[in-house]
């Protein structure tokens, strides 16, 4: 997998709750996450966020894949 994400998603205690964040900005994976879970396109992101990049949305997929992806659940 591609872990060009490591260089985009930043993650500091004092920031948004030590939430990973967008290059140190105050957005979050979450945030982006989020719109496009509520139908926003990635044009549509980009336009309400000029200073995103397509890069930085991509690197929010991969973030996401890569929690997911070590992510354990107990199974019962």
């Amino acid at each position: 997998m591609n872990e060009s994400w490591r260089s985009r998603i930043t993650i500091e205690a004092g920031k948004r709750g030590g939430r990973p964040c967008i290059r140190g900005m105050r957005i979050t994976v979450y945030d982006v996450l989020s719109y496009l879970a509520a139908g926003m396109t990635v044009a549509e992101i980009l336009d309400d966020f000029p200073y995103l990049t397509k890069e930085d949305i991509q690197a929010c997929f991969a973030f996401a894949a890569e929690r997911e992806r070590s992510m354990l659940v107990a199974v019962a």
